[in-house]
């Protein structure tokens, strides 16, 4: 395994910037830090980051359900000349004609996936489990990873929020709670070095577990990122700082579960689309009650199990093809995501957007609900992650995280008044990892 150094990991580092990272590592109440990352930015990257920043900052996609994006046809022929995945099939059909590709395949040869253009000296590769659970290795950069904060930057811009930048403000502390995660200290050349950590609260990366209140102040990061289960756990801190907004990511944020975050930190709470094979894809957008999609260069369709678009205003998978990892340019890649597609004036947005397939759910009186239906019922309780299943019998189980077990009952009188008097077992989560939300042992389900 290659060691790196620190002048190989943050290969523009100034003295202030270093003064940052030992600050970060040397807290006497910082945590156990797992793993050593780095920017691994170069100048000209640092030159190629500004430009797409100015880029992504004033434009938006200008597509529509009557004309495709401009680009969309020379990016077709790009992937089709440099991708080895596409480049076998031979001449490159309509669009339309294309088939779609999805996580499977990525997972059985991401190689092919990967431009021939691509030099693979600074490639750079990570796993990721997702939903399913199914490992997914995916090619980056070190330019790709740091442009994620182009488009967090856009979404904070909706609410007034400019990041502010210096080797003595700490930015963005992600925050994860797991019994084992990925946690490093680094600085973000974007912001003039400002320090970044991703830290784990689980109490067994900590001396003691009551340093996380008193790091975290320390900090004092302007941004928090992190999903709705690692933000249950934060609300436990007894922090004094307030952050200047949170943005989650990685799991459906219910409503209930975003206003408490709001009114405990008084900041805003971004719920943000996003995924690794794509990056951040939207923002929640309260007044247009959709995620705004963030990329003008990332083209979304909604498709059918056959794989054909769904009529304008229809339901159906999100399937995505552009994006801005030119490592992995994606190409009709169907997510396992649900939603409906919607245009407004500031750009399209998605809809009712719900991870992975539709499952239907029988209520006592025969009636079939869809999981959205299931999603709206229990969206105002603050749940920081809940899984339900229909067993055979069309008992209901429904599992929560251990922080939402007090809210057990609630959920129980919200279910049954959508679902009728159905007998509900109620356990918690047993795991910290991302879990199948929705899932039946009916046979007979509608489509």
């Amino acid at each position: 395994m290659t060691t790196y150094t620190d002048p190989e990991r943050y290969p523009t580092l100034s003295d202030a910037g270093a003064q940052m990272l030992k600050f970060l590592r040397e807290h006497p109440q910082a945590p156990h830090y797992r793993n050593q990352s780095g920017n691994r930015l170069l100048p000209q990257d640092l030159i190629a980051l500004e430009a797409f920043e100015q880029e992504m900052s004033t434009r938006r996609p200008d597509w529509t359900p009557q004309q495709r994006p401009l680009w969309l046809d020379g990016f077709v022929a790009r992937v089709w000349r440099e991708v080895p995945y596409y480049r076998a099939q031979g001449r490159n059909p309509h669009f339309v004609d294309i088939a779609p590709v999805s996580r499977a395949d990525f997972s059985r040869d991401i190689a092919a996936f990967v431009p021939d253009s691509v030099p693979t000296e600074r490639m750079i590769n990570f796993q990721t489990t997702g939903t399913s659970g199914n490992p997914l290795v995916l090619a980056s950069h070190p330019r790709v990873a740091a442009s994620y904060l182009s488009f967090h930057r856009r979404a904070l811009r909706r609410f007034g929020i400019e990041l502010t930048p210096g080797p003595q403000r700490v930015g963005v502390v992600l925050v994860g709670f797991q019994q084992q995660c990925f946690t490093y200290v680094s600085v973000t050349p974007q912001l003039g070095e400002s320090g970044l950590a991703k830290i784990n609260l689980h109490p067994n990366d900590w001396r003691d577990p009551a340093d996380r209140a008193a790091y975290l102040d320390a900090l004092n990061p302007e941004v928090y990122t992190g999903d709705p289960l690692s933000f249950a756990e934060l609300l436990k801190l007894p922090l004094k700082t307030r952050p200047r907004a949170l943005i989650s990511v990685g799991m459906m944020l219910s409503e209930g579960m975003k206003k408490k975050l709001e009114n405990h930190f008084s900041a805003p709470v971004l719920d943000i689309y996003s995924m690794n094979e794509a990056g951040p894809i939207g923002v929640y957008d309260e007044a247009l009650n959709g995620h705004l999609l963030l990329q003008p260069d990332l083209y979304v369709e909604i498709l059918d199990p056959q794989g054909q678009p769904v009529a304008v205003g229809g339901r159906g998978e999100i399937t995505l093809s552009g994006g801005f990892n030119f490592c992995l340019p994606l190409l009709r890649y169907r997510t396992g995501d649900f939603a409906t597609l919607r245009y407004h004036p500031e750009g399209p947005l998605l809809a009712d957007l719900a991870g992975r397939k539709p499952v239907s759910f029988r209520a006592t009186n025969g009636r079939w609900l869809n999981n959205i239906d299931v999603t709206h019922a229990l969206r105002l309780l603050p749940l920081a992650q809940f899984a339900l299943h229909q067993n055979s019998d069309a008992t209901l189980h429904l599992r929560l995280a251990p922080a939402s077990m007090i809210f057990a009952e609630a959920a129980r009188r919200a279910l049954q008044a959508l679902l009728g008097t159905v007998a509900i077992t109620i356990s918690a989560i047993d795991s910290e990892d991302k879990v199948l939300q929705y899932t039946t042992d009916l046979k007979g389900v509608p489509d």
